[in-house]
């Protein structure tokens, strides 16, 4: 009964039992419009206790820069262009707290966002980036016989275990974010396509496989630059500058907003799921 006598005395229930004719002088709303500045368009909410939740940027920004700068060093000195077997142990600090820690902090923020993919790369990524910083510390200290490091071209199937991993996970994710928008789908396909070319290179063992391998993760570097690089100027200039090809065409249309923010017009800030 005390249900029934709530849901009766609802202001939705009222809207549609009373309030057939508006006021003299009332604004009233077009059907489907979703302005964000007409008057009452939050009534239901209004009505009710709020819960106000504390306002975070979106985490990926972080963490794609975290991802986008430890692959520009790993995955350019897997690819062979620069560097020799000891250059990870001059590169594991940066790799270490930018990619590691950095994006796996990230990958915790995106909880908070609500944001299930961006907690899975970040979280897993950033796993794997201090875990990759840590061999190597201990390396660099002796704790590591120089004997298991993973050098180009040499066997190391427990290395390559690292990377099958990653590749599956990061497969998932990429046919995940196609619900997002199209260019992090095709960093994580870069990614997971790289990690079983490099698992490949270190099982068989195979220089190719690890060279190419290492060209697909700068390419994953270059995505993650500009999908970082886009949602941080969607932040700063509150519309789209860089488009990221989202399933929400509005999102993908320089000078137009993405996404409308469900808030309240003083200000407040409400309930949003993702970034």
């Amino acid at each position: 009964m005390v249900r029934r006598r709530e849901r009766a005395e609802t202001p939705v229930s009222h809207e549609h039992a009373g309030a057939a004719e508006p006021a003299e002088g009332a604004t009233t709303v077009a059907p489907g419009h979703r302005g964000g500045d007409l008057p009452g368009e939050h009534a239901l909410w209004e009505d009710r206790t709020r819960i106000s939740l504390t306002p975070i940027a979106a985490p990926s920004i972080l963490g794609l820069f975290g991802l986008a700068g430890a692959f520009m060093m790993v995955g350019a000195w897997q690819a062979g262009w620069y560097g020799n077997a000891a250059t990870p142990l001059i590169l594991w600090p940066f790799v270490l707290t930018f990619g590691g820690l950095a994006q796996f902090l990230a990958g915790m923020w995106a909880y908070r966002a609500r944001d299930g993919l961006a907690t899975a790369v970040h979280g897993m990524w950033g796993a794997f980036f201090l875990g990759w910083g840590f061999f190597f510390m201990l390396v660099s200290i002796a704790a590591v016989p120089v004997a298991l490091v993973p050098t180009i071209g040499s066997l190391r199937e427990g290395f390559a275990f690292w990377w099958v991993a990653l590749a599956v996970i990061s497969g998932l994710a990429a046919l995940a974010a196609l619900g997002a928008n199209l260019m992090f789908s095709l960093l994580l396909a870069c990614l997971a396509v790289g990690s079983g070319f490099t698992a490949a290179g270190y099982w068989t063992p195979s220089t190719w496989a690890v060279h190419v391998g290492g060209w697909l993760f700068v390419a994953g570097a270059v995505l993650a630059l500009y999908v970082a690089a886009a949602m941080m100027m969607e932040n700063t200039f509150g519309r789209t500058i860089l488009p990221t090809f989202k399933t929400r065409v509005a999102g993908n249309v320089p000078g137009r907003r993405g996404t409308r923010p469900l808030e309240y017009r003083m200000g407040e800030p409400g309930v949003r799921i993702g970034q």
